[in-house]
């Protein structure tokens, strides 16, 4: 009966449209085989064989809720470059309209660039600008999305800071401020290093690493189970005290995820993933997963449950990649 109730939820999500709003990059890959030693310094040589660009950032969380079954309208800043013109190209495919996406001379598009040999990464490169954007693009931006929600034209908002200066904490808080009066739920996935004070959001999902952080908080190495872990249960506290979101959701890794809402006993939702071959991209899999669940109708608890099946899709494979409504669906029935 569960999995039936899951997987109904998963088939709503055809009737759910989420806002994303964020930091938008492009995920470059040069797949090669590692063969020698240089002999300039201690560093492989790499043959390159492939290489192949996805959406990365704030645009990967919109190719998540598609692939997922989902509607999307993409919010956020690309530079006049190639880089920028790949990511309009790249959302195409998807069915993902770049018209209402800001384009500025002033600013180069994130590029982050990955050599991978034998399914393991070997070194990351990052072109990018990560100074405060314009305030008046800001606020283009911020109109646009108030408007939609006046409009009551999307179910959620999903905002996806990597803290490359596209979002603000007062452009956040109009945002959340607006959605919450329309009855709109508001997502965050938040970057530690550029921490934006904002109260009454839906959901917000750090990671354990990225809970710490914003607390404050030393973080030991951790090896008790979840349930009694002191320290993480401190620090959602002190989340929920100076956040105020109606749901937190804490990605733990190999432990799996754990669920905080005021005045409620923590979840724990075991880890699904069968094999981790890679990463990149899993937390974007989580909120789109999340919002979509909660948007359909999910309770908090089986939008966790789905977003773990999800995540534990998606880190079986390698690359910044996604996991489909079906390969979702079937990770309910293949579960031990």
């Amino acid at each position: 009966m569960k999995r039936k109730r899951l997987e109904q939820i998963v088939r709503n999500f055809s009737n759910v449209r989420i806002a994303v709003v964020g930091d938008l990059m492009l995920d470059v890959y040069i797949w090669g085989n590692a063969s020698r030693i240089s002999p300039e310094a201690p560093v492989p040589v790499v043959q390159v064989k492939e290489k192949s660009s996805c959406l990365g950032g704030a645009a990967n969380v919109m190719r998540n809720v598609v692939t997922l079954g989902g509607n999307v309208s993409a919010y956020g800043v690309i530079g006049d470059d190639y880089d920028g013109r790949e990511i309009q190209k790249l959302l195409k495919k998807y069915d993902i309209d770049p018209a209402t996406i800001s384009v500025t001379g002033d600013r180069r598009t994130t590029n982050k660039q990955r050599v991978i040999a034998s399914a393991q990464q070997l070194l990351r490169v990052d072109f990018e600008d990560t100074v405060e954007l314009d305030e008046m693009i800001r606020q283009q931006i911020v109109e646009k999305l108030l408007l939609l929600i006046e409009e009551k034209a999307v179910d959620a908002v999903i905002f996806e800071d990597y803290g490359k200066g596209v979002l603000s904490e007062s452009m956040l808080q109009a945002i959340i401020d607006a959605a919450s009066s329309n009855g709109i739920i508001t997502a965050l996935d938040p970057k530690p290093g550029h921490l934006m004070q904002v109260s009454n959001l839906t959901v917000m999902k750090p990671n354990r690493s990225e809970a710490f952080a914003m607390t404050g908080m030393f973080q030991r190495k951790n090896g008790c189970p979840v349930e009694e872990d002191t320290a993480l249960h401190e620090v959602a506290e002190r989340l929920l005290e100076g956040w105020k979101p109606k749901q937190l959701l804490i990605s733990l890794a190999s432990q799996g995820m754990a669920l905080f809402m005021e005045n409620s006993d923590m979840v724990v939702i075991p880890t699904r993933a069968r094999e981790v071959y890679d990463v990149s991209g899993a937390g974007d899999t989580v909120i789109a997963a999340y919002t979509l669940s909660i948007a359909a109708g999910a309770t908090p608890e089986e939008a966790a449950e789905i977003a773990n099946h999800a995540a534990g899709v998606v880190v079986g494979k390698v690359g910044t990649v996604t996991v489909s409504k079906e390969e979702l669906i079937d990770s309910f029935w293949r579960e031990d």
